[in-house]
Formats: structure tokens, sequence, C-alpha cells
């Protein structure tokens, strides 16, 4: 998806545990280790593009981890989970990104990726706890960070 605003779009990103084990995706564009997650688009909440994201990207659908004591749905009204995390970054000299950082967990470590141009070129993979203290895909230490989070908070299923 094209950028929203010239200087900062919102994004959303998840971390999908299964079985002791996190997904992270190879970006195609900036050929790194990231979690599963994109622009957040004007007509969606973080909740509906983070799962949108992780359909696309990896053909799961994922529950996202729920950490909310009040829960009241209605007609004119909806509680979001909350993400486990909030951050802000650069994506180039002029333009950031506001990422809503969530946990979640899959039923199934079968990928179902979508044939698309950006995904061609991509390529997802289950880490465990020990491959990213190893590092050797060169992980970059904020990513390794959340992953090792995702695992501690979800762990086994």
């Amino acid at each position: 998806m094209p950028h929203i605003h010239e200087k900062i779009d919102f994004i959303a990103d998840i971390y999908i545990v299964f079985e002791n084990k996190v997904l992270l995706r190879m970006h195609d564009k900036y050929n790194i280790w990231l979690p599963v997650g994109g622009h957040i688009e004007l007509d969606e909440d973080p909740n509906q593009a983070v799962i949108r994201e992780a359909k696309e990207e990896s053909g799961m659908d994922v529950e996202l981890l729920d950490r909310r004591e009040f829960r009241k749905d209605r007609e004119d009204y909806q509680e979001l989970i909350a993400p486990m995390f909030l951050n802000r970054h650069r994506i180039t000299e002029n333009h950031e990104h506001i990422g809503f950082v969530y946990f979640g967990r899959s039923k199934t470590r079968e990928l179902q990726i979508p044939e698309t141009e950006e995904n061609k070129k991509a390529s997802c993979r289950w880490f465990t706890r020990e491959e990213l203290d190893r590092n050797e895909e060169g992980i970059r230490e904020d990513v390794a960070w959340y992953a090792k989070r995702a695992l501690e908070e979800i762990g086994l299923v």
C-alpha cells in the first residue's frame, strides 16, 4: 500500500507464535528479517490491519494476545485489543512510522503465502529462542527482542 502521509504513517506488526517458535519475514524491499505487518489503511483500526496483514503475508488466521480486563462491545462502541508495544522509527530522512506491535498465535505452522508480486521476493521462517539468541541470520536487535518477548508471553500453546 502507498504511504498515506508524506511524513508519517501508522503500521501494525505481529509476532506470530506457534509451538515455541516465532515467525519472521524477510522483507522484500529492505532484505531484513521483520515481523509480519504493514500499513494501517484509512478504513481500518490497528486490530483489523494486523489480522489482515497476517493473512496477506503468511496465509494465517491469527489470534491476538488479548489482555483486556474490560470488554464492552455494542453496536456503536468496541473495545480494541491494545498492542504490546508502540514505537516510532525512521524509514527515510523524511518519513517515519508509528508501529503498533502485537503478539499473537496461530493454530498451525503451515504457511499459505498468497502469490503476489511483493510475496515473490519475501520468505517466512519460524525461529526458536535459541536461534534468536545465536542470531546467525543477522536479525536486528529490536526485532529479536520483541520476538523473544512474544515467545515468553505466549510460550507453548
